[in-house]
């Protein structure tokens, strides 16, 4: 028997990264699993690395009219979604100075408007004694160079999870946030230049992390398993750190 036998999840930004860890620990658990990207080849490439429990489906969630038909279909085919995993994210680097409109907006849409009404959309269909992740960041609480949108983006993603935490209670449904340090994804190696093999940016941070290394996505999916299951059922409105002890030592 798996952890997540019956239940229903979706993931945001489940195409790559630590969203596609997540999707495959949950199914793998047991679960069917609903996976979002922006990018149709690679969503239906991560669909059918998973197998039959994934379901793929092409939306943005910035889109309101994306969400709207991620729900109808999730509506029809499963009618219900236990766990929500608000994971869909991008990155972009810019120092006070340098920070355009264009930018500004397309991290915040993303990465909290989409958090905001994905969550919001899938109210109808959550029933109680629910579990929703919401992801931000290790960059939330500390003062990283260039990445000021981005971080104020993962610090409105760790008060959402405060105030949705409080707003749901009294559905026993739970809230919390991941905070991931520097992880190995596609994403963490597109912010660094290669050279000659290696990532001077992914060796840095290396260099700053009490444990000696980056970190896996398997191993955020772990922390993302615990929240969905009832292994958790006492935990809401909390923070869980998978950072190697990067904020906490």
């Amino acid at each position: 028997m798996g952890q997540l036998d019956d239940k229903v999840a979706l993931v945001t930004g489940g195409s790559t990264g630590i969203g596609l860890a997540i999707a495959q620990r949950f199914a793998a658990e047991g679960a069917t699993v609903y996976l979002t990207g922006r990018h149709k080849t690679e969503l239906e490439d991560a669909a059918e690395a998973i197998g039959d429990r994934a379901i793929g489906i092409q939306s943005d969630v910035s889109h309101l009219d994306d969400l709207d038909r991620l729900f109808a279909i999730i509506e029809g085919r499963s009618g219900r979604v236990d766990i929500i995993v608000a994971n869909a994210g991008v990155a972009g680097m810019a120092r006070l100075g340098e920070i355009t409109e264009e930018q500004y907006h397309l991290i915040f849409d993303i990465n909290v408007k989409g958090t905001i009404f994905t969550v919001q959309k899938a109210l109808p269909l959550v029933p109680d004694g629910a579990s929703v992740i919401l992801l931000s960041s290790t960059n939330a609480s500390t003062g990283v160079g260039a990445m000021g949108v981005y971080s104020a983006t993962k610090a409105a993603n760790r008060s959402l999870a405060r105030t949705f935490a409080a707003e749901l209670a009294p559905r026993g449904i739970r809230v919390n946030a991941i905070s991931p340090g520097p992880i190995e994804t596609p994403g963490i190696r597109g912010l660094g230049s290669q050279e000659a093999g290696g990532d001077p940016l992914a060796d840095s941070l290396s260099q700053r992390i009490p444990l000696g290394r980056i970190g896996r996505a398997e191993e955020v999916a772990a922390t993302a398993l615990f929240l969905a299951s009832d292994q958790s059922s006492f935990t809401t409105g909390a923070e869980l750190f998978v950072d190697g002890g990067l904020v906490q030592i």
